[in-house]
Order: structure tokens, then sequence, then C-alpha cells
């Protein structure tokens, strides 16, 4: 093993989701308040989304939700990108109350980062570099400490896409065998192990949707993946 992929949402970044979605879209409307109602304004935002997801093609995320976006609301969209930057450079900020500093993830990652292990932060990029490294700080964590991070604007799938792991994998020149990705979710994430990945489930704050199995490695709480981090890796 030489390369850790991990998830951030609900991994290194515990999280109340609901609470972080109805802060996000609170605040993001009231910047866009000028220019569309808050309810088309999440219709619109959760359709695009939806698009992207989706997508396969080699268009990034940023061109594909955009393109979507505008075409659902009809009309240019270039004055936006300034809203959407004033945004996550002021009020973005609100929503970290949904979330909390988990002090077992923070370990986990100084002790493999002192074992020498590669890091990647494998998060799904629905969201501008921006606010993924805001994120990272939430945790208790440095954008530093990762050698790669996934975003909006660079990546060009989304989980649960295997086209998501498989473009980390050939950014970095990974051999998945030597890699383990590391999840909350049991569908987005674990579906790294069709490739070659070992996975590690974390339960605190699983995801289980049922609809499809993939293998799953190890799994535990957070307590458990430190021990295995220390005593294991």
């Amino acid at each position: 093993m030489k390369t850790i992929l991990f998830d951030l949402d609900g991994t290194l970044l515990p999280m109340d989701i609901n609470q972080f979605l109805k802060i996000y879209f609170h605040e993001m409307s009231m910047v866009f308040k000028d220019v569309m109602a808050p309810d088309l304004l999440v219709d619109t935002v959760m359709k695009a989304t939806k698009i992207m997801v989706k997508d396969v093609t080699d268009s990034t995320n940023q061109t594909v939700f955009m393109q979507e976006f505008e075409r659902l609301i009809g009309h240019d969209i270039s004055d936006y990108h300034d809203m959407w930057d004033v945004f996550y450079d002021t009020t973005y900020m609100n929503a970290k109350v949904s979330s909390y500093e988990r002090f077992e993830a923070i370990e986990a990652v100084k002790v493999l980062k002192e074992k020498g292990y590669q890091l990647v932060l494998a998060t799904n990029p629905l969201f501008p570099e921006t606010a993924i490294l805001q994120r990272i700080q939430w945790a208790g964590l440095s954008p530093d400490d990762f050698s790669y991070i996934t975003s909006f604007e660079k990546n060009h799938y989304c989980k649960p896409q295997i086209q998501f792991y498989q473009e980390i994998i050939d950014a970095l020149s990974l051999d998945p065998a030597e890699c383990m990705m590391v999840g909350n979710d049991a569908q987005e994430d674990m579906v790294a192990s069709k490739l070659g990945m070992k996975t590690y489930l974390i339960e605190d704050h699983i995801l289980d949707r049922s609809e499809v199995s993939h293998e799953i490695t190890y799994r535990g709480n957070y307590e458990d993946f430190l021990r295995f981090a220390k005593e294991e890796l």
C-alpha cells in the first residue's frame, strides 16, 4: 500500500448534511436574491448538479454544470459567476456550524503522513476548489496534507462513476493494487474496489442505499480506523 484516498464529507469531516444544505442554499439565495427567486435557484442548482453527476464526457464538472444551469434558465449567466465568487468568499462559511472536527480522523492523517503514505482527497467534486479547501480546514486539516485534491474545476467525473477514480489513478500514475479508498458511502466510495483498490468503510456516518453492493475490504468506526492506521498500515 502506497496511497490512501479519503472522502471528505462524512469521513474526514463529520457533518449533518441536511443542516449543511439548508444553510448552504439559504446563504446562496441571499446573494442571488436580486436575480433569481430562492426556490428557482435551488431547483436549478439541483437539476444541473444531477446532470453533472451523470455526465461521463470529457468536459469538466464546472463546464457541464454551467452549461446545464444556463440551459435551464434560458439566458446568459456570465454575470452570475461573480455572485458565486462572492458567496464562497463570504457567507458560505456560515455552513461550518453543520460540521465538526474529529480527533481520530485528524490523528489518522497525521500518522499516515508520518509513515510516508501519499494522501489524496477524493471528495466528490461537486463544489469549487475554494469551497473544498475551506471544508478541509473545517475538518482541522490542511490542504498541504494531500498531494491531490479533486474539485469542480479540475475533474471531469463525479462519484459514483468509476471514471472518477480512474481519473485520479491516471493523474498520479497510481497502481490501484497499491491504493486504498476510505469513505463513509457504501456505494460512492466502495465502488473504487472495482478498479482493484482496497477499501475501508467508516461506519459512524455511513450512507448505504442498498442499491449496489461493492467489495469492502475493511470496515469500522473512527477509533477502529485510527488503530488500523497505527498498527496495520
